[in-house]
């Protein structure tokens, strides 16, 4: 009974901060509390020279999330029902699908900030969309092969797009709290 009391905490706790990410997860449009933006002589020329950089880093992070929290896991068989840790597996994958969901869409508006870069990834916008609902289904552990093929082909699509643009995408796992949100 206490291991079953404790699993049951830790999913409770990992499904409250999923809920807290993802509720977390609006976009920083850079403008003040007044409404107005407020540019700076460097503002755009910065965007611009760290534009790849913070793409690499938003890609590679949203790479190494699905790959470590969902696609081995799942094709480890851990969402089966009756797997070992599945619990613990699902509310994970869960975390992971929300965290990258938010890190592509940061990626995608890195990409606004290098006009070839820009170009690559006009395309993948709908299906990074497309990925916003999934983070709850695998957490309900109502995914299957689709739906992680679907974070696979997606994240598979944006290392293309980078890697034509000259901005090559490198897996980076995410540490518990990033995935998180702390």
């Amino acid at each position: 009974m206490p291991r079953r009391l404790s699993r049951g905490v830790v999913a409770l706790l990992l499904s409250c901060a999923l809920l807290m990410t993802t509720a977390a997860c609006g976009g920083d449009d850079g403008q003040s509390a007044s409404g107005a933006a407020t540019p700076t002589a460097s503002a755009s020329f910065e965007q611009q020279k760290l534009a790849k950089t913070r793409f690499v880093a938003n890609a590679g992070l949203a790479a190494g999330a699905t790959y470590q929290w969902i696609v081995k896991p799942y094709r480890a068989g851990k969402f089966q029902k009756g797997a070992d840790g599945r619990t613990l597996a699902l509310v994970k994958a869960g975390l992971a699908g929300a965290f990258t969901y938010n890190r592509l869409k940061a990626a995608l508006n890195n990409a606004k900030g290098d006009p070839l870069l820009s170009k690559a990834v006009v395309p993948l916008a709908a299906g990074i969309e497309s990925l916003k609902d999934l983070g709850t289904k695998l957490r309900k552990g109502e995914a299957g092969a689709v739906d992680v093929g679907a974070f696979e082909g997606i994240i598979n699509s944006v290392k293309d797009a980078g890697r034509s643009a000259g901005a090559e995408v490198v897996e980076q796992v995410p540490s518990a709290s990033q995935l998180g949100g702390g």
